[in-house]
């Protein structure tokens, strides 16, 4: 089954000479750093808080897959899409791509929970109604 998928956000990221590692290029756990980043501030373009205290949104799961190795110097564009939502989530995916070439993949489930008792809370209408028109 083939999930549609809408672009939502994309930003710019540069590589740094302190994400690569001892092989010379962007440590893994850095990709992940760059679909947080770009996450976060696709979060915030929605003028939806990301802060604790009250609901919001996390991520319950996150994945990547790693097709070129990412070296510095270099600008990552980070395209966020968006999937499949839920009850109180939304699937969200990534692309990270230097100069229109595809270097990585990733998703993670974005779910909403109330950040005092841990537990996930439905989609507020104002955060479906966005996720439903992007």
């Amino acid at each position: 089954m083939t999930t549609q998928k809408k672009w939502v956000h994309t930003t710019l990221i540069p590589i740094r000479w302190g994400d690569m590692d001892a092989y010379g290029h962007v440590n893994n756990t850095v990709y992940f750093r760059y679909m947080e980043q770009a996450r976060v501030e696709w979060i915030e373009a929605m003028r939806i808080p990301v802060r604790p205290g009250g609901d919001g949104p996390v991520i319950i799961n996150a994945a990547c897959t790693f097709l070129r190795p990412l070296t510095y110097p270099g600008t990552v564009e980070v395209r966020t899409l968006i999937g499949a939502l839920g009850r109180s989530s939304c699937e969200t995916f990534v692309e990270m791509r230097i100069d229109g070439e595809l270097y990585a993949e990733g998703s993670a489930k974005v779910v909403w929970m109330n950040t005092l008792s841990g537990k996930s809370v439905p989609l507020p209408d104002d955060v479906r109604a966005l996720l439903e028109g992007a």
